[in-house]
């Protein structure tokens, strides 16, 4: 299983930090916890020709921030266990536990993700139906 750091080291690594974020998204700093994104499996989806399915398992740790981010792919997203926080484009975010879901489209800003918690870890499984050979996520300038 390959595993990512962060989606946060990955942000760093293809352009840096986004420069805007809303009030209630925390930045992200270089002492903050990051995600560790986890690929679980990839599968080319020969019935959609270029499409791809992707599963992740991300696992914050307490306190751990994203930063502002798109995937240009539908989203579905399963909470495992503790309680994330999720926005999307500006709207107010929302408050997840386990067994709760969340969606996010092609063309949304994830401008809030984050662990509720700053004293336990959170996971999460999300499935992504996306461009085959495209990047999961892309930072937002």
């Amino acid at each position: 299983m390959h595993t990512f750091k962060t989606f946060g080291l990955l942000l760093l690594l293809v352009s840096g930090m986004a420069a805007a974020q809303p009030a209630e998204q925390a930045s992200p700093t270089s002492t903050a916890p990051m995600a560790k994104v986890s690929d679980l499996m990839t599968k080319a989806l020969k019935d959609y020709p270029g499409k791809e399915g992707k599963m992740i398992l991300v696992t914050y740790p307490p306190g751990s921030v994203d930063p502002v981010h798109r995937h240009h792919a539908h989203a579905f997203v399963y909470v495992l266990e503790g309680s994330i926080v999720m926005g999307l484009n500006g709207d107010k975010p929302v408050t997840l536990g386990p067994g709760q879901t969340f969606y996010e489209g092609p063309d949304d800003m994830h401008t809030v993700g984050r662990n509720a918690s700053k004293t336990k870890p959170a996971k999460f499984l999300v499935l992504l139906l996306k461009d085959q050979n495209k990047p999961v996520l892309i930072p937002e300038h």
